[in-house]
């Protein structure tokens, strides 16, 4: 049979999700082809969610791997691709099941609060899921006379710790280490640079308690590219893995948006290409799926998160 001949790469995968009935949700840090290529753009979870909605057989995710395995738990009826599998995640990899199952043990009251930055595995012996957005409020519908075991972000269990002033929780000694390229001597010199700038943060950066007191907003990936929309600042320094610059310059071209630091690149999140796209499309290869009983264990804690932003507590 003749091979078909495309005029772009796009193209091509344009045709590909055609014939697999296929949707690209693609994370924020991707590189800015990607994210223009993609159906959706968004956050882990959000992409999740969104993946929900989506009357399709076949999703590509290009982003890292846990957030695959997200979309499998919420999605068990589709089949969920990613381009590359050796796109993990730093953070991800520092807590372990059997690390949550011995704090567990010793702590039978205590209660498991994973940052949805994890695997399928270590969700499944948590008890509640959390994502940046709403880790604080997670943390505050669970009764203040039990323990909790925040993991895996350090960074981000300090900051609810002092946006909750609760201190019954043990933080996870995990970090990225994209955000803890961000240093707060630097930031302190770009907010005297750029007097005019807002300063937006990401709960995971490592400088996050020097540096609150310079930030204007600490938000989410999603809810920094909804913030800067509406704000009428002129200028922001953005906190956070810079290929959500892309997104933020493309839709607010009349703003400046200045790294915190051009060194906060994920090589994990940058190993997918629109080549592997292609391939995973035309081969159908990389497929994540999480077992079912493995599923349906690691659902509850995703559930019970939902459960505290439908109430409003979120």
């Amino acid at each position: 049979m003749p091979t078909e001949i495309y005029n772009s790469i796009q193209e091509e995968i344009q045709a590909l999700k055609q014939k697999r009935n296929a949707v690209i949700l693609a994370h924020n840090y991707q590189t800015g082809d990607i994210q223009d290529l993609a159906d959706f753009t968004g956050d882990s979870l959000g992409l999740a969610r969104q993946a929900q909605k989506i009357d399709a057989d076949v999703i590509v995710f290009s982003g890292v791997l846990f957030m695959a395995e997200t979309v499998s738990i919420l999605c068990p009826d589709k089949t969920v691709l990613v381009p590359d599998l050796e796109a993990g995640c730093s953070l991800a990899s520092m807590i372990q099941p059997a690390e949550v199952r011995k704090w567990k043990e010793t702590h039978p009251d205590g209660v498991v609060v994973a940052y949805v930055n994890t695997t399928a595995a270590v969700k499944a012996e948590s008890d509640y899921c959390c994502t940046s957005s709403n880790a604080v409020q997670v943390v505050q519908s669970i009764p203040k006379d039990l323990e909790i075991l925040f993991i895996p972000d350090f960074y981000l269990g300090s900051y609810v710790q002092i946006k909750t002033g609760r201190q019954n929780m043990t933080l996870w000694k995990g970090y990225c280490h994209v955000h803890v390229m961000i240093q707060s001597e630097r930031i302190a010199r770009l907010r005297k640079e750029h007097e005019h700038a807002e300063l937006i943060m990401h709960p995971e950066c490592g400088c996050l308690t020097k540096s609150m007191s310079y930030a204007d907003q600490i938000l989410s990936t999603e809810g920094m590219v909804q913030y800067v929309r509406k704000s009428e600042a002129p200028e922001f320094i953005v906190a956070t893995e810079t290929g959500i610059l892309h997104k933020m310059r493309k839709e607010n071209p009349d703003k400046n948006f200045i790294p915190a630091t051009d060194q906060a690149v994920c090589n994990y999140m940058k190993q997918n290409t629109l080549e592997k796209i292609v391939s995973s499309l035309e081969q159908m290869r990389h497929e994540v799926r999480v077992p079912e009983a493995l599923r349906k264990r690691a659902v509850l804690p995703i559930e019970r998160m939902l459960e505290v932003s439908s109430n409003g507590k979120s």
